[in-house]
């Protein structure tokens, strides 16, 4: 894009997930830290809640890195795809032409150039037109 265009300026910046999944990802991110911690500790939490203590609580005890570990890979996995929206957008000048969240795609780069000259070609027909006062 630069190369054919070397006075644009392109900028990225996070599209941020609904709150209910921010939320999600966040209490996730606080109780994989707790569970972890309880591992390592060798504390049984279920003994708190008068339960009886799972099997794989038991296996969790015995095999504290191995536990740690897929605690904290699955948790983050989760936590990752909560965050995750999928979004691509791309403006020009402040006006949207092309959005993945509706379109459901990315763009080729033929796309792109095209979509991008025909919004250059347009917006300079708009800035030749006479402006009237209404």
């Amino acid at each position: 894009m630069h190369q054919r265009y070397p006075d644009i300026r392109i900028e990225g910046e996070n599209f941020l997930p609904q709150p209910v999944y921010r939320h999600v990802a966040s209490f996730l991110s606080v109780f994989k830290l707790a569970v972890i911690g309880l591992i390592i500790l060798g504390k049984d939490p279920f003994t708190f809640f008068n339960v009886e203590t799972p099997g794989i609580w038991l296996w969790a005890q015995e095999n504290k890195i191995y536990a740690c570990m897929m605690v904290f890979f699955l948790s983050n996995m989760i936590e990752n795809q909560c965050m995750s929206t999928g979004a691509f957008e791309i403006t020009l000048n402040d006006v949207p032409v092309w959005s993945k969240l509706q379109s459901g795609h990315l763009p080729s780069m033929q796309q792109l150039v095209q979509i991008l000259e025909n919004e250059m070609k347009l917006s300079a027909h708009m800035d030749s037109l006479p402006h009237r006062r209404v």
